[in-house]
């Protein structure tokens, strides 16, 4: 999972604080794997470099000064190309899958149409794996079955968020 691009697209939600953006990442995202303060800070930091967010004058608050973070147009135009992107079929994209329909559905984004588009993506993949399947020897064979395997539960993890995504969206909308 890209820890900067899940950064902007909280960012694009509302201007947010270092703080709040990790209690809003460990939420959402971080389950079983919380994100350290100082991986934060520092991703934060080299958006910032990047040009992609703004770091704001510091504020006082209840304990250290804090920095409000805005995303620039370069930080936006860099979310929303990765957010339409498919992920490349593979067995480990469920954390990725995830998180890009969270976000989607947090900022008002057709979240439908980019499942959509990773089924499609899923459906050629496994049409070259079944093709592998076919014509070549035993062990391209069975590592096309695992593949597909794996592809098939991301498409069945797919048409079960599909037929939940209002109750998602209900959950994840401020």
């Amino acid at each position: 999972m890209s820890v900067p691009l899940t950064l902007l697209g909280l960012l694009e939600r509302e201007p947010s604080h270092g703080y709040d953006l990790k209690r809003d990442y460990d939420a959402f995202f971080g389950r079983g794997k919380p994100l350290p303060y100082g991986q934060v800070y520092s991703t934060l930091g080299r958006l910032a470099r990047d040009g992609k967010v703004m770091a704001g004058e510091a504020e006082p608050g209840d304990g250290p000064d804090r920095k409000r973070y805005v995303i620039t147009e370069t930080g936006a135009t860099e979310f929303e190309t990765w957010l339409k992107e498919p992920v490349a079929p593979e067995p480990t994209l469920q954390s990725t899958l995830f998180t890009k329909v969270v976000l989607a559905l947090m900022l008002g984004r057709d979240a439908q149409e980019y499942l959509d588009t990773q089924r499609a993506a899923h459906l050629r993949r496994m049409r070259e794996l079944t093709e592998l399947r076919r014509s070549g020897p035993l062990v391209d064979a069975l590592l096309a079955d695992h593949g597909l395997f794996h592809l098939d539960a991301d498409l069945r993890w797919i048409d079960l968020t599909t037929a939940r995504l209002d109750a998602l969206a209900a959950e994840v909308r401020p």
